[in-house]
Formats: structure tokens, C-alpha cells, sequence
């Protein structure tokens, strides 16, 4: 399992990725910045919100890492590829695609709720009118 956390500047805000990668799946989660936060920010948020966003990470939906996934490699490789992997500020189209996945899981879950909370106000109102309505008839 390896976990990276990368930041980026989207055109409009500052952007950083948790991607988990395990085996061949990978899962993503996403934080939006203001401006450009200092290494010592992101060292305080991670303290702060890094098991918020790794629980948010893990439960979202999982994607296939297309061939991410690598068998271990020589220590100094790894270290020289982590140093080129920090210079670089985006995150991978399949952590994006994880992250669309978790927005439209969430819009789902968002269009039920309000549904259901229409729905329950819309009963109660049409209780309040057969009420109204027997009260009427009773001639009360």
C-alpha cells in the first residue's frame, strides 16, 4: 500500500490529492486550499485532517490503477523518483477519475436526501389538510 499527497494549483485554488494506491486499485480524496499553503501548513493540516481525509480516501469508490502499482524498486531509484514525483504538481488521471466517482456518489446520496426530506414535508402537509378539512366537516 503507498500513500501520496500531492499540490497543485488548479487555475483558480490550491488543490492537494491523497491517492492510496493498494495492489491494483487505486483511491483518491480531495482538499481545497485557499492560497498557496506553506509547507508548514500542510504539515499542521495533515496532522490535523490526515486521518479525515485517508477514512474519506478509503471509502470512497476504488479505480483500476491502470499499471501504477510497481514491485519494489532499489531504495536510491525510489528516493530519485520521489524527488522527480515532488517537483511535479498534478495529480494522476486515475486519481481524478476516483475523485469524479466519489462527486457523483456524493450527488446521488445528496439528490435522495433532499428527495426524502421533500417528500416528508409534502405528507405533512397533506395531514395538516385532511385535518383542517375533517375539523371542517364536523362543523367544529
Amino acid at each position: 500500500m503507498s500513500v501520496e499527497f500531492d499540490v497543485f494549483h488548479d487555475g483558480q485554488f490550491w488543490v492537494g490529492v491523497l491517492t492510496l494506491t493498494e495492489g491494483s486499485s487505486l483511491r483518491a480524496a480531495r482538499v481545497v486550499f485557499g492560497a498557496e499553503p506553506s509547507d508548514a501548513e500542510l504539515h499542521d493540516y495533515l496532522l490535523r485532517h490526515g486521518d479525515e481525509l485517508l477514512s474519506r480516501a478509503v471509502a470512497g469508490p476504488s479505480v483500476d490503477a491502470g499499471g501504477r502499482a510497481r514491485r519494489p524498486v532499489n531504495p536510491k531509484r525510489a528516493a530519485r523518483e520521489a524527488a522527480a514525483a515532488a517537483k511535479v504538481h498534478s495529480a494522476s488521471t486515475a486519481a481524478q477519475d476516483a475523485l469524479r466517482q466519489a462527486q457523483e456518489v456524493a450527488a446521488q446520496e445528496r439528490v435522495q436526501l433532499s428527495r426524502d426530506a421533500r417528500e416528508v414535508v409534502a405528507e405533512r402537509k397533506r395531514a395538516v389538510r385532511r385535518a383542517r378539512a375533517k375539523a371542517r366537516h364536523r362543523g367544529h
